[in-house]
C-alpha cells in the first residue's frame, strides 16, 4: 500500500504544476493539517482515493469551508483497506485561536479513544498535527509538542505516527522514532510505504 502523507505547504508538483498521472498509485491520503481546503479537495479529485484529515492550527475556515469529498477523522479510529487510522489534530495552545489545546484538554481526547482502540484491537496510524514533545518539536511556545503524546504512545504502540506543524525548514528532522513508534514529519510531502495492507 501507497500513502501519500501532506501537511503545512502545498507541493507544487502536486498542486500550481500539476499533471495528469502525478497522483496514480497511491492507495490513500492523509492530511496531517495547515492546509487550503481546496488544495485537499483538488487531491481528492486528481487522486480519486480517500482522502482523511486532522485540524492544523490554521484550519479556521474548515468550520464553513470543509475539503470537499475528504473526511475529518478528528477524535475518531476509522479503517481504510486494512489499516486503523486514529486522528488527533490541533497544536499547544499559544493563542486564542480554535484547534488549539492544553496538556490537559489533549489528554481527555485520548481518554476518550481508549475504548475505541481496545475494540479495534489496536491502532496501526496515529494522524496529529502536533508532534509529540521532545521528538520533531521546536522550542518556541507555539510550536512545542504534546507530553501527553508519549505515555500515549507508550500504551497504544502504533507501528507510525504523522504529524505537521513544525516546518522541515525549522532544521528538525523528517524522521524520528520513539519505542518503536516510527515518526514521520509530512510537512510538504511524503511517500509511505506499507506491507501487506499494515503499517
Amino acid at each position: 500500500m501507497k500513502i501519500l502523507l501532506v501537511s503545512d505547504v502545498p507541493e507544487p508538483a502536486l498542486w500550481d504544476y500539476y499533471r495528469p498521472g502525478r497522483l496514480k498509485g497511491y492507495d490513500m491520503i492523509l492530511s496531517a493539517g495547515d492546509l487550503d481546503a481546496e488544495y485537499l479537495s483538488f487531491l481528492v479529485t486528481m487522486a480519486n482515493v480517500p482522502v482523511l484529515y486532522v485540524h492544523g492550527n490554521h484550519d479556521t475556515g474548515y468550520a464553513v469551508h470543509p475539503p470537499e469529498g475528504c473526511e475529518c477523522i478528528d477524535d475518531r479510529l476509522v479503517t481504510v483497506k486494512g489499516v486503523r487510522i486514529l486522528g488527533l489534530g490541533g497544536s499547544a495552545v499559544y493563542s486564542r485561536g480554535p484547534h488549539q489545546y492544553t496538556e490537559r484538554k489533549m489528554r481527555r481526547r485520548i481518554a476518550k479513544l481508549n475504548g475505541k482502540v481496545r475494540k479495534s484491537k489496536g491502532v496501526d496510524i496515529v494522524l496529529t498535527h502536533c508532534p509529540p514533545r521532545g521528538f520533531g518539536d521546536a522550542d518556541d511556545y507555539a510550536h512545542r509538542g504534546f507530553e501527553v503524546f508519549l505515555p500515549m504512545l507508550d500504551k497504544w504502540k502504533p507501528k507510525i505516527l504523522v504529524h505537521g506543524h513544525v516546518h522541515l525548514s525549522y532544521g528538525v528532522p523528517r524522521e524520528l522514532s520513539y519505542n518503536g513508534t516510527r515518526i514521520i514529519n509530512a510537512c510538504g510531502r511524503f511517500d509511505l510505504e506499507l506491507e501487506d495492507s499494515k503499517a
